[in-house]
């Protein structure tokens, strides 16, 4: 990771954000988000509503958003994901955010707000699908969807080296959620890619897993409609 060099502006920004973030706290919010499994080493339970706001009255910096990732509160990581400059971003950056999820909501707010717009996106995010823990997995998934509906300019051929990767994803039930609003996604794109995962899907329907063949069915018959 970047070395973190003292600049006493970006320290000033940091401290000042930390106590916008402590006068946003709702215990409530909090007690949610842990029932629902989302839990954190800080976790002030502001909204992320609240977080884009606070992050618009700051200019993006890529020091500012490395002191803040590196707090690891929920917040500070969410306004670390919204202030950062896509163009720095590295890929071990990448990579060692990536590892360090604890999660999905922290996964996706990474993905939508920065991770997308870098320059590594599509390597990563053909790379995080073939990752063997969880959430890694998760994210690449997820980075696939957003490409898909955000990256306007991209040919339909950038997309067509997921249908290798993913292929084992479709067995995984802890991936149900995101494999399907992501293949959805991917398929809305074009009628080329709609076939193509029309494709892929009937080659699922083959295999021998029952969370496989429920899926591309469930899958199938969604496109159908489309």
């Amino acid at each position: 990771m970047d070395i973190l060099l003292d600049d006493p502006v970006v320290d000033g920004q940091f401290r000042e954000l930390l106590a916008k973030i402590r006068r946003l706290k709702n215990g409530e919010t909090v007690a949610q988000m842990k029932a629902h499994g989302l839990v954190y080493k800080v976790n002030w339970g502001a909204s992320v509503i609240s977080l884009r706001e606070l992050a618009k009255s700051y200019e993006r910096n890529h020091l500012l958003a490395l002191k803040l990732w590196n707090k690891q509160w929920r917040e500070t990581m969410i306004l670390a994901t919204l202030l950062d400059e896509p163009d720095k971003v590295t890929e071990e950056q990448l990579d060692y955010w990536t590892k360090s999820f604890t999660t999905t909501e922290i996964a996706e707010q990474a993905v939508a707000n920065l991770f997308v717009n870098t320059k590594f996106a599509y390597v990563k995010a053909l790379e995080w699908c073939r990752g063997k823990k969880h959430l890694v997995r998760y994210t690449g998934l997820h980075l696939m969807g957003r490409l898909a509906m955000v990256d306007k300019k991209a040919i339909d051929e950038m997309f067509e080296p997921f249908f290798v990767v993913i292929f084992p994803l479709v067995k995984d039930p802890a991936l149900g959620q995101i494999f399907y609003r992501s293949m959805l996604i991917l398929a809305n794109r074009s009628e080329q890619l709609k076939a193509k995962c029309i494709e892929f899907l009937e080659l699922a329907q083959d295999m021998d897993e029952d969370h496989a063949l429920k899926m591309s069915a469930l899958l199938l018959e969604d496109l159908a409609e489309l």
